[in-house]
């Protein structure tokens, strides 16, 4: 529990546990019980102002307004852009001007929501945007949690399933990406089920190794994209730092100390690895992991040379997988306007600010 002197004037309070909140409102006169009103108020309730939350005195919201960020200044929606299949993208101004996206993705009745952990991206995969401008900052908790509190407003109700896929690298800002996960999870916050939140990593394997020791119910997913180490180096560069075999043997590990399924993301470049002899060494390499594939033809982005896959090539490399008792998914995209891959709104409106 933090100590009320502890929390700074300027974090946000979704950056706060309920116990953390607890003490932010005894620290402001008020009773620790008023807490679970906040609480409710912020994540059922989801205003975007103090005075929005009625019940509490406002002597006490006062005190707590000076003191916690203003609730609409961790994350105010400046654009929405609706992709193909029903895709909304938001665009978030953050209090530093700094902006980023978060994604929501219906399907049927249930809505996923893909939320960013950084201002930017440091690892510079060669298909993705979100490292095109570098990384500024990471992101604090409540800027990752308010997320998925504004795309909650947006769809009428608590999203079904979270997933840490947008801009940045998860496990580079990995304190404040678990205690987001820990706030959506908590029956006082979002109360997202731990298994519908989805932590997501290019394969940095220090974070790998934390996470498998932290006895949480979280989904893993890994951007795997090649099966062998020379053409994972050509799509990421993280590949040089902590090599395929140092990726794959933090896995095992995983899986055997958690006894849970790590999902590997595998993106499909026409004639770079989607191939049958590609499709064998991703065979080999995963043989006796506890895992799954979902394979996603490329989103072509314009600074990457790369191009789609035929859609009978996807098929046959699916029917590989399938073939040798991989448990595979082939994502049918949705989206192919311009800004539907991470990234893309963002590195369209730092450009469109640069070049008015």
């Amino acid at each position: 529990t933090m100590d009320a002197d502890t929390v700074e004037p300027m974090d946000s309070a979704y950056s706060l546990t309920p116990e953390e909140l607890a003490a932010a409102v005894e620290a402001c006169g008020g009773q620790a019980w008023r807490a679970t009103q906040i609480g409710q108020w912020l994540y059922g309730g989801r205003v975007e102002r103090w005075d929005a939350m009625t019940n509490v005195a406002a002597a006490l919201r006062q005190a707590l307004a000076a003191r916690l960020r203003d609730l609409d200044g961790t994350a105010r929606v400046r654009e929405a852009a609706e992709e193909g299949g029903g895709t909304t993208k938001l665009l978030l101004d953050l209090h530093d001007g700094e902006m980023i996206e978060t994604v929501i993705i219906p399907a049927r009745d249930r809505a996923t929501v893909c939320v960013s952990s950084q201002v930017g991206c440091a690892f510079h995969c060669a298909f993705c945007a979100s490292g095109l401008h570098g990384v500024t900052r990471s992101l604090a908790c409540g800027e990752i949690v308010a997320q998925a509190v504004r795309a909650a407003q947006r769809i009428g109700s608590r999203p079904d399933n979270i997933v840490f896929m947008g801009i940045g690298e998860p496990f580079a800002n990995y304190d404040a990406v678990l205690k987001a996960a820990r706030l959506m999870n908590d029956p006082r916050g979002l109360g997202i089920g731990a298994r519908k939140i989805t932590i997501s990593t290019c394969g940095v394997v220090p974070g790998i190794a934390r996470l498998a020791g932290e006895g949480t119910q979280f989904e893993l997913s890994v951007s795997l994209h090649a099966p062998t180490q020379a053409l994972r180096e050509k799509l990421m560069p993280v590949a040089s730092q902590w090599p395929l075999e140092a990726l794959m043997a933090a896995c095992r590990d995983y899986t055997a100390r958690t006894n849970r399924i790590i999902t590997f993301e595998y993106t499909l470049v026409a004639g770079f690895n989607d191939g049958p002899e590609h499709a064998r060494a991703l065979i080999a390499l995963l043989k006796g992991l506890k895992c799954r594939v979902n394979l996603i033809p490329l989103n072509p982005v314009a600074e990457f040379a790369g191009k789609t896959p035929d859609p009978r090539v996807c098929e046959v490399f699916l029917a590989c997988l399938e073939r040798a008792g991989v448990n595979t998914t082939l994502r049918r995209s949705k989206g192919r306007g311009v800004n539907a891959s991470c990234g893309q709104l963002r590195h369209r409106s730092l450009r469109d600010r640069n070049d008015p």
